[in-house]
This record gives C-alpha cells, sequence and structure tokens, in this order.
C-alpha cells in the first residue's frame, strides 16, 4: 500500500491509466487496474471511504480502508478530498456485499482540486439556461445529456461511414463567402480587415459545393456550420449544423430513396429502432413514408390552390382573408413559404415525403419537364420539422443568370432573404456541369428527433445566448 500522504500537494502533470471506469465495472473480482477521473461521491462508511469515480466512460466505485493505511492517513483523505477533485486510483476489483462492482485502492493520489463546489447532484443547475451558458457543468451532473451528445456523435460517424461507402468524398468549402447564396435566409455580415471588404457567414455551402462538381468530383459532400441572422425557436439556430451532398447522374427521385435508406440505417445502427418517441409522440420511420404534394396539401388546408393564384396581389388578400399576418412576406415566394409553414407543415407529424414544391421558391433547382411552376423536389418533414430538402438541380447557366436577376430584383424591392447574384458561379456553370441532384440535412433537427430533445439547444454544446448572468445551485456540503 502506497497511498500518497494528505496534505500540501501540486497539480500532476499526467497519470497514465490502463482501464476506463466502464471497463472496470467488467472486469473480474481480482484484476488489478489503474484509472483517473472525477469524484462524484466521497463519504464514510465506518472503516472504509467510498467514492464515485467519474471519467469518460461513466462511474464506478473506489474505496479506502482504515485497516490498510492507517488511521491518520484514513482520516486525513476523507476529510481534504472533495466532491470534483480528480483522483488517480491504482487498486484491484472486487465486489461489495451489495453487488457494487469496486475498486479497491492500493494506491491513491489527488491529481488536482475542484474550487468550486459541484452544482447539487439533485436539485442540479437550478436555471436552465445555465445548462446550455455553462455546459462542462450540464455535462458532469447530467447523465442523459452525456449520452445525448455522444449518440449525436455516433450519428454523425455512421453517415460519414454512409457517405464513405457510397464512394462519397468529403470536401470542405469556405464559410466566408462574397455572396449570400444557396438559400433564402438573411446573412450575418461581417469584415475581413486585412482586405478591407465585407464577407458574409455562409447561409448554404450549395454554389461552392456544385464548382467542386465542375472540377470532376461527381459525388462530395460537407458536414458544416451554416449561419442564418433570423429567429431562434425550439426548432432555429442562427448557427447550426448541415449536412450538405451532391452526386452526379443523380435526379431527385434517386435522392428520395438514397436518404431514406441513409435514416434507417442510422436508426437501426444507432438507435436500434425505427420507431422512436419524441416529446411523447410515437414517429415510426420503418412505415411507408407517403408522397405529399405540396400545393396539394396547401389547397387542402387552406382553399388557395397555387396552381390558380400566381400573381402577389391575389396571393395577399387570399391569406389576409384566413387572418393570416402577411407583413413579413413582401414578395410571392415568402409568401406562399409562409402560408405553408403557417397551415401545412404543423400537420404533418409521421415521416413524409413533401413534393414538387413551387417553382418561384427555390432559385437554384430544376423545373419539372411536364409542368414548369413546378420544381423536380423533395424535403423529408417529420414532426412538424423540415429535415431534409433535396432537388434536382439547375444546370442551365442562361436559366440560372435569369432567375438570380429575377432574386436581385426582388431583394431591391425589400426582400432581403432572396439569394445574391455570384458571377463567378455562373461562369463555372458555363464551363459545364452534369446532371445532378443534391440534398441538405438539419444534423441538428434530425439528432434532436433521435434523442428526445425538446429544443435544438440541448443539443449543440454551446448554443448561442442573449447575453446574462445565470446562478447555479451548489452543494452546501462537498462531502455529502
Amino acid at each position: 500500500m502506497s497511498v500518497e500522504q494528505p496534505g500540501a500537494y501540486r497539480p500532476r502533470s499526467g497519470y497514465p491509466t490502463d482501464t476506463t471506469a466502464a471497463e472496470a465495472k467488467q472486469a473480474p473480482d481480482g484484476t488489478p487496474v489503474r484509472l483517473a477521473g472525477r469524484l462524484m461521491l466521497w463519504r464514510r462508511m465506518g472503516g472504509l471511504v467510498f467514492g464515485q469515480l467519474q471519467d469518460r466512460s461513466g462511474r464506478v466505485q473506489i474505496s479506502l480502508a482504515r485497516n490498510d493505511i492507517g488511521e491518520d492517513t484514513f482520516k486525513g483523505w476523507h476529510t481534504s478530498v472533495k466532491i470534483g477533485d480528480f483522483v488517480g486510483v491504482t487498486g484491484t476489483l472486487y465486489t461489495t456485499r451489495k453487488g457494487e462492482r469496486t475498486v479497491g485502492a492500493a494506491d491513491f493520489v489527488l491529481l488536482n482540486r475542484a474550487e468550486r463546489a459541484l452544482p447539487d447532484k439533485w436539485h442540479g443547475i437550478a436555471d436552465v439556461e445555465t445548462r446550455y451558458r455553462r455546459r462542462y457543468l450540464d455535462l458532469l451532473v447530467n447523465t442523459e445529456s452525456r449520452e445525448r451528445f455522444q449518440t449525436r456523435t455516433r450519428v454523425i460517424q455512421r453517415i460519414r461511414r454512409f457517405l464513405d461507402d457510397a464512394d462519397f468524398l468529403e470536401v470542405e468549402t469556405p464559410m466566408l463567402q462574397e455572396a449570400a447564396s444557396g438559400a433564402a435566409a438573411r446573412p450575418f455580415v461581417t469584415r475581413h480587415n486585412a482586405l478591407g471588404e465585407d464577407f458574409y457567414l455562409r447561409i448554404s455551402p450549395e454554389t461552392q459545393l456544385k464548382r467542386v462538381v465542375v472540377g470532376g468530383f461527381d459525388r462530395i459532400y460537407e458536414i458544416g456550420r451554416n449561419f442564418r441572422n433570423e429567429g431562434m425557436d425550439a426548432s432555429h439556430l442562427q448557427e447550426f449544423t448541415m449536412l450538405e451532398w451532391y452526386a452526379a447522374y443523380w435526379d431527385y427521385r434517386d435522392n428520395m430513396a438514397f436518404v431514406r435508406d441513409l435514416i434507417l440505417t442510422v436508426l437501426d445502427d444507432v438507435i436500434g429502432d425505427r420507431t422512436i418517441t419524441y416529446q411523447g409522440t410515437k414517429l415510426d420511420f420503418g412505415a411507408d413514408w407517403p408522397e405529399i404534394d405540396y400545393r396539394d396539401a396547401v389547397a387542402e388546408r387552406t382553399g388557395i390552390d397555387l396552381r390558380q393564384v400566381r400573381d402577389l396581389p391575389t396571393l395577399q388578400a387570399r391569406v389576409a382573408a384566413l387572418g393570416l399576418d402577411i407583413g413579413d412576406a413582401p414578395s410571392y415566394a415568402s409568401l406562399v413559404d409562409l402560408l405553408y409553414k403557417k397551415t401545412v407543415r404543423p400537420q404533418l407529424v409521421q415521416p413524409c415525403f413533401l413534393l414538387h414544391h413551387p417553382a418561384e421558391l427555390v432559385p437554384l433547382a430544376r423545373r419539372s419537364d411536364h409542368d414548369d411552376t413546378q420544381l423536380d423536389s423533395f424535403q423529408v418533414v417529420v414532426n412538424g420539422w423540415e429535415i431534409v430538402k433535396a432537388y434536382s438541380e439547375l444546370i442551365d447557366p442562361v436559366e440560372q443568370r435569369a432567375r438570380l436577376e429575377e432574386q436581385a430584383e426582388l431583394r431591391e424591392a425589400g426582400d432581403d432573404e432572396t439569394m445574391m447574384m455570384e458571377e463567378d458561379f455562373i461562369e463555372a456553370m458555363e464551363y459545364g456541369m452534369p446532371p445532378m441532384s443534391g440534398l441538405g440535412i438539419g444534423l441538428d433537427r434530425f439528432i434532436a428527433l433521435l434523442t428526445d430533445a425538446p429544443t435544438l439547444r440541448d443539443v449543440v454544446l454551446f448554443p448561442t445566448m442573449r447575453g446574462r448572468t445565470a446562478t447555479v445551485e451548489s452543494t452546501e456540503d462537498a462531502d455529502a
């Protein structure tokens, strides 16, 4: 027995280990182990002190015996070590009379002290927003939160492997862009001091990724941050993680089959079930996903046939008659989008494909051959959330220029969520684009559904918060 004496100490520079807490709990009695972690419990029971040591894998019980280390050393460690301290333990596994797997310490070392007491194990963090602002405390005391972020990592790992196995190449494109394009959203603007120019935080990597396809990479994907300077709610964050891919020679139907296969694979391999429960509602991904026509759904819910109502003034009058506020929708496309989001989307609970958006909604998408007023497009909608958006891509540079010029006119008329003209992108298209289909998945939303998170903030480690001071309830007695 070589237990370090309590008293003055110096924070250690390292402590090599050979076992995690989870591995220790599975090893047979008598196995020698060496592990390190944070003390989450520390209490005396007669001639023993028991603790709970937590590392990346979970918790395991440790013990110090008075008969092994002597009364003075035993008492010193019992009173000087606090919950939250980091310790190193070398010892042998045994099972207590209550069946608890335990590491009996033969060597016990204080690695570093915690100067602040951890949040109370029963009451946790008093202010809910503090869980997001001080995520490190949430992770320490909330097992559900740790498991949620572990699931997030496993989901993204499985998605990467699925795409890699399908011969997709992962690439990276700039987050600082000269033009805000690729989606209908208000951008963030930032100043590049070295160049003396303003740039936009990307709202989508779409036009950059399409340039890569022009360069000859037929199947590509990117997982990265997007930024949209708009409202925040349970299903929207201004900074979020998007997966976007492009496959040459595919159309939107190919993407429909592929993304359904991907989602089911993630459910099978990570969650273990194709039926999940989100906030009390069962969502069955294993059933058939119905195909719902966008304009048919709007007509059914509102009585407005978007095939017939093709101009802004008429649509404004019809939408206003429904009692909806049209003040935030200055263009035909934005008003159609508002109408759908207010009346149709909340009703789409079980997984479904929403098809054939009106042509005005996506300037980068291909119009259907049999009806040029609609797009070869789809979304996957679950629980009233748009999880996936995809379409056959517009590859004609002449038509693309005309569409972006229309966007510029709408911007000048007051719609600040339109796309900007990109001359370099048009030039890239003029060198020739293959037929292709692209797709985007909002990973935060997808993972929130899979982990039953009530808001996207619960699946983002450090979500952006309104600045203010929040409080944390600590234990009054860290030894309790």
